[in-house]
């Protein structure tokens, strides 16, 4: 057991470790190739604060540990809604764009009924357990691969960037050199800290008794989520509310189509203890999301309703404990 906590806590140093630097050092790379920092922020920095999601998961559907991988997604982006913008907004209300709220929020929900509706299929057509087929994780690529062109569209449509601030950017930049040994690093972190974390969080499930499906939506989930809590809380408390409420539903958009397509494409993902209350709970709170940024306060998540999410991810998490 305290081998099992100390991999665990090891993985997860790793990856956060490796997710911040691997972020630093591609960014500073694509700045040098002349990519704007808007496409950085939707691509590469969305990716950096997924990648703790993705490399677990990755590696749980290689293992077979196909309830940790999924568990993770849907935990993680459950945290994301409930506790991250509940969190951030008592710290200071979010102002969402309206951009935001008929563009990308549908998004986020339309990426929940997708997968929803994916693991139910096989109910369906008489099959005894919900399963994410290797079809199931190409679609899902697709999807990703429709957000991302959506993405840089909208990108392209509102690029300009003077060339002084781009000189003066590039004079700040690390050395090439040091950003190419930042992303290999930051990899090697990500790769070997993901499997100490996945067999660390498994070694505890075993040790305690529960599924690994809870391990996962609870202690694995809040882990790999660090990275959006403190980037999110960060911007709270600096006035750029913006960025906290871009991070959340970049990151969910990026767990659902791109880790859980992948992770399904390479290995069938079968359900094994997450359960349609997940999925709904998933579902229900980024709808809940969308609802609180159009009604109340106009186009504003409030320090109340920041109090309503915390409190739904706490019964959340006591009805999973109550129910193992």
């Amino acid at each position: 057991m305290i081998i099992d906590i100390f991999f665990l806590v090891l993985g997860l140093a790793l990856i956060l470790f490796g997710a911040n630097i691997l972020t630093d050092g591609a960014s500073s790379v694509a700045r040098r190739w002349g990519v704007s920092d808007l496409i950085i922020g939707l691509t590469v920095v969305a990716f950096g604060t997924s990648a703790p999601e993705f490399v677990i998961s990755l590696i749980s559907a290689v293992q077979g540990n196909t309830g940790l991988a999924i568990g993770n997604v849907v935990g993680s982006n459950i945290f994301n809604v409930l506790a991250i913008i509940g969190v951030t907004a008592m710290v200071a209300p979010i102002k969402v764009e309206r951009s935001i709220m008929t563009n990308e929020i549908p998004l986020v929900i339309l990426s929940s009924i997708a997968l929803l509706a994916m693991g139910n299929a096989p109910l369906l057509d008489g099959a005894e357990s919900m399963v994410l087929s290797r079809v199931d994780g190409i679609v899902l690529l697709l999807f990703f691969m429709i957000f991302m062109r959506y993405t840089f569209a909208s990108a392209k449509s509102t690029q300009g960037v003077d060339p002084a601030e781009k000189e003066a950017a590039t004079k700040k930049e690390m050395p090439m050199w040091k950003a190419v040994i930042w992303v290999i690093g930051g990899l090697a972190a990500l790769i070997f800290g993901g499997d100490r974390f996945v067999a660390g969080a498994s070694g505890i499930a075993s040790s305690l008794g529960v599924s690994d499906a809870i391990i996962a939506l609870t202690i694995v989930a809040a882990g790999t989520s660090l990275p959006e809590l403190a980037t999110s809380v960060t911007a709270a408390r600096k006035g750029k509310t913006g960025i906290a409420v871009g991070n959340v539903i970049g990151s969910n958009i990026f767990n659902i189509f791109l880790v859980l397509g992948c992770s399904a494409t390479v290995h069938p993902l079968k359900f094994n203890g997450i359960g349609n209350f997940d999925l709904l709970v998933l579902t229900g709170a980024s709808i809940l999301f969308w609802l609180f940024g159009w009604f109340f306060k106009e186009r504003t998540i409030t320090r109340s309703e920041g109090i309503i999410l915390t409190v739904c991810y706490i019964a959340y998490v006591a009805a999973l404990i109550s129910a193992a």
